[in-house]
Parts: structure tokens; C-alpha cells; sequence
């Protein structure tokens, strides 16, 4: 890895002005041990919600999370794509400490981009921290951190879960929309056992193929595009499973004792003008509408699925945990990053971190519970698959970022490609400021050069596919 070029003197670090709570005030605030539930959408925009002004989408029981607990809006993932982002909650690190920088494919792929095959299952887990303090864990819906076309990847077991059903994995395909009724049993199961739960949820929708079921495209009789009905009708079923979980938890009597999360694993992708509907085949979920139907919004977020701009990484987060988590609240302040929800909810659960682990995020109970910050104790930092192309020509010109305070920078490591936006005035990062702050980006080149110096040169342990032997 070549070192980014470095320009002027440094200047003085910034401020951070985050707060973190011990477990010991964590206890203080938490009464006892309470379920968690993680619903993770897959491609599932910032505007692609009613409650965020989605011309046409209606999505009421996500909506009731946004009623009944606080909206989050400058949430932020790990990558703008899906496998790396997905690493980032699992194990609270930044993917690129475990050389994953894009999507796990076939093998020939991964060895192609100096990828593992899979994460390793004996890397820091979230489920097994978890698991030590008394929680059942489940994850229901896609995986993507291995892939169904590497049969030999590990299952969902071996990474800390006492019950699973996944696609986009090793084994056998859970249809889908199998995920809402598949949660519920173990809820159901769970509260038989008097043991709290943690449930990774991780939805298909939006992503393609869009399998559309017709009493949800009879929804929308107005929308007179198709690729417009696909998407709504789309989100809609995801919308009316997640009602379905979230009207279990009333009717087991645990809605209370539940801190709930809506997210999505990076920003929408989006079909370019004119493109043609297709169908479209998935090996782990079948055949269905293609890319032409992807209509995703980022409200005003530059950049859609797989960039680093906004539109890629900032996506919907809305927390609702009932006389806990603010009632009906906008918290547009606290920059919370995909890397703090592991050292966050084993706070929150009593659960240790494994000794010597260090995560990259930070504990954010404090931002949960309406002490909104505007800064971080920690920098962010992001690496992606290279793209080389220059900022003018495409959103997805850059591999690297940092956000240290309330700077973005942006860069390909060409001199002659940098951008600096002040993210917290300027969150649609409408106005460059590079020119202007020699001194700021200096300070993060060398910021981004010393955090790449960090990183494995390539994979280790036991993270290739047999598979890999068909290479030499």
C-alpha cells in the first residue's frame, strides 16, 4: 500500500467531545438485561421510509419505531457495500483489519482483490460476548459474511449462535421472508427459557432480485411506472414483517424489556435512466425483478450504494427501546458509526469484552438515551475496492476516508483527488473545502497513513475455501 502524499506541517489534534459509559454507569441506567433485536435491511435507503418524506413508500411499522423511540440521522456503516459492513457490527472493528474491502463472491473473486473467503470464526464476535453474559442469540435472514457459492464457508454456529436460518451462506438457503416467522419462535422460545435474547434480523429488501408478491404491487395503483410499483410493493413486505415481530413483542409482553434497531447495511443502489426491467436470478433467493427496478432515495445524500459519500454510508437508524429511549425524538448530532454498536450493546447487556480486544467504536449508550454529542473520541476510517476514477466522472472515486471531529476526507490517494467537507454543517456534503484547509487535510492524510500502516498486509487463519486449491 502505497502511503498517501503529505502536503504541509501537522497541526494540533482536535477535540473530541464524546461520552462513554463504563459498564459500572451503564448498570446505573439499566435496570436489567434487555433483548435486543437488530433488524439490518440490505440496500435500504435514508428517504426510502414514510417518515423520511418518501414520496411514495409507505412504511408504517418502521414509521412506529421513529413514533415510539428516536431517529438517528447521522448514522453511519462501515462500507458502502454489503459484506464489509456486516463485518463491522459482527466484530466492532473496521472491516479492512480483516482484508474485507468488498463482497464475498466466488473464490477465484476473492483472491483476485487479496480478500478471505469468509471472516474468521475465531475472530471477536458480538453473539459470543453476548452468549458469556446469558443471552440467547439468533440470526435470522441474510449472512454475506461467507457466501452460499463457497459450500465449505462456516455456518452461522461457529460464530456464536444458538439458532440460525440464513441465505447468502454455506448449507441450506432459508427462503427470505422466512426471517420474521423464524424470529418470533425463538422470541416465543426465549421468554419460555426466562432468558434474555439477542436476534440479528437481517432482511433481504431492497436488494435484487425484488421477489414481488402482487397484493402489495395492488397497493400502489397510482404509480404508473413499474419499476416505481416493484420498489414500493418491495418495501412494503419487508415493512409488514417487521409489524409482524414488532406486534409479537406486544403480545409476549416484552416490548418494554426490548431495545429494537432498524438500520440498513449501506445505501440504496439505483438504476440508471432508461434501463430495461429484467428478470434477474439469485442462487440463494431465486429469480425476480433486476436493477432497473431499484429506486432507492438518499434524501439529497450525495452518492448512492457502494460510494463513501453520504448516500452510500449514511443510512436510516431508529432506536426505540419504551422508558429508555427518547419518545418521538430527532437526534441530529451524534455521529454513530456501525463499529460502536458491539461495545454499545455489550454495555447495555452486562456482557464483557473478550480480554485484549480493542474495538474500533465507542460505547454510545449515552447518544441511546438522549445525551446527543457532536463529536467522537475515536476517528472513522474507511477502505474500499479501487476504483481510480476521478471525482467528476463518478461517486465512487474514493477508497479512502477519515472523520475525525466534525471533517470528512475523501481520497484515492492522487493528490489531485481530495475533497474535505465539513460534515456536521454541511452533511450533504454540498461545499469542498480542500482548497481552503491545507492544514486539515494534512493533518488527515497523515491520519489515513498512519491507520493503513495498521492494517494486515493480507488474510490470516482460517479464512480460505478448499476451493482455492482449483487456482493454482
Amino acid at each position: 500500500m502505497k502511503k498517501i502524499p503529505v502536503l504541509i506541517s501537522l497541526i494540533a489534534s482536535l477535540v473530541s467531545t464524546s461520552v462513554s459509559y463504563s459498564h459500572a454507569e451503564t448498570s446505573e441506567l439499566v435496570a436489567s438485561q434487555p433483548n435486543i433485536l437488530f433488524i439490518f435491511a440490505d440496500d435500504w435507503g435514508w428517504e426510502d421510509l414514510s417518515c423520511h418524506g418518501h414520496p411514495y413508500v409507505k412504511t408504517p411499522n418502521i414509521d412506529r419505531l421513529a413514533a415510539e423511540g428516536t431517529d438517528f440521522h447521522r448514522f453511519t456503516v462501515a462500507s458502502g457495500v454489503c459484506s464489509p459492513s456486516r463485518t463491522a457490527v459482527m466484530t466492532g472493528h473496521f472491516p479492512a483489519r480483516y482484508n474485507v474491502d468488498g463482497h464475498f463472491a466466488w473464490v477465484k473473486d476473492n483472491a483476485r482483490r487479496g480478500m478471505p473467503d469468509w471472516v474468521d470464526p475465531a475472530a471477536p464476535m458480538l453473539p459470543r460476548m453476548l452468549q458469556s453474559a446469558g443471552y440467547r442469540t439468533a440470526h435470522f435472514g441474510k449472512w454475506h459474511i461467507s457466501n452460499n457459492m463457497i459450500p465449505d464457508s462456516p455456518p452461522a454456529s461457529e460464530y456464536g449462535y444458538d439458532e440460525y436460518g440464513t441465505f447468502n451462506a454455506s448449507g441450506e438457503q432459508m427462503p427470505y421472508d422466512h426471517d420474521a416467522r423464524r424470529a418470533i419462535a425463538f422470541m416465543e422460545k426465549a421468554k419460555a427459557e426466562e432468558r434474555p435474547f439477542f436476534i440479528n434480523l437481517w432482511i433481504h429488501e431492497p436488494h435484487t432480485p425484488f421477489h414481488v408478491i402482487p397484493k402489495y404491487r395492488q397497493m400502489f395503483p397510482e404509480l404508473e411506472d413499474d419499476g416505481d410499483s416493484i420498489y414500493a410493493a418491495t418495501l412494503a413486505y419487508a415493512d409488514e414483517r417487521i409489524g409482524e415481530v414488532l406486534d409479537a413483542l406486544d403480545a409476549l409482553d416484552l416490548a418494554d424489556d426490548t431495545l429494537v434497531i432498524f438500520s440498513s447495511d449501506n445505501g440504496p443502489a439505483r438504476a440508471r435512466e432508461g434501463q430495461e426491467l429484467t428478470m434477474s436470478y439469485d442462487s440463494a433467493t431465486g429469480v425476480g425483478f433486476g436493477i432497473a427496478a431499484a429506486k432507492g432515495l438518499t434524501g439529497g445524500r450525495k452518492g448512492y450504494k457502494a460510494a463513501l459519500y453520504q448516500g452510500g454510508i449514511n443510512v436510516p437508524f431508529l432506536a426505540r427501546w419504551p422508558g429508555k429511549i427518547p419518545e418521538g425524538a430527532v437526534d441530529d448530532q451524534s455521529m454513530i458509526s456501525a463499529v460502536d454498536l458491539l461495545p454499545t450493546f455489550c454495555s447495555i447487556a452486562g456482557a464483557d469484552l473478550v480480554e485484549g480486544y480493542e474495538p474500533d467504536g465507542i460505547n454510545q449508550v449515552a447518544a441511546l438515551l438522549g445525551e446527543s454529542t457532536t463529536g467522537r473520541e475515536k476517528d472513522l476510517f474507511w477502505k474500499s475496492e479501487t476504483r481510480r476514477t476521478k471525482p467528476e466522472a463518478s461517486s465512487h472515486w474514493a477508497n479512502y476516508v477519515v472523520v475525525s471531529d466534525h471533517w470528512k476526507f475523501l481520497t484515492n490517494g492522487d493528490p489531485s483527488n481530495m475533497e474535505l467537507y465539513d460534515i456536521v454543517t454541511d452533511p450533504l456534503e454540498s461545499k469542498n473545502l480542500a482548497e481552503a484547509h491545507p492544514e486539515t487535510v494534512f493533518k488527515l492524510q497523515q491520519k489515513l497513513t498512519d491507520w493503513l500502516a495498521t492494517l494486515p498486509p493480507e488474510p490470516t487463519g482460517d479464512v480460505f475455501s478448499k476451493l482455492r486449491e482449483t487456482l493454482k
